[in-house]
């Protein structure tokens, strides 16, 4: 039992600061923003290079930058760990 509230509110407030808990794992957000998924699991990705700058580059080239692909196999480990899946 409590005498004053000032006593309660300090106990209560210490005890959730020396709580045991894991840190809760985080999506990296620039990654959740630039990849999807397909229905097999693999991973999609869009091209760079057409963003800006692009008087010099021929059709073919930005026609070609514009559609998606996935993931190399090399880089799908890195992919996974900033999308925090195993």
């Amino acid at each position: 039992m409590c005498v004053t509230p000032g006593i309660c509110v300090t106990t209560v407030y210490n005890n959730k600061l020396n709580s045991k808990k894991m840190p809760k794992v985080k999506t990296n957000s620039g990654a959740k923003k630039r990849f999807r998924f397909t229905g097999t699991g693999k991973i999609k990705r869009n091209h760079a290079y057409h963003s800006h700058i692009l008087t010099k580059k021929t059709k073919k080239q930005k026609r070609n930058l514009v559609h998606t692909t996935l993931v190399d196999r090399s880089n799908m480990k890195q992919v996974r760990d900033l999308l925090c899946l195993r």
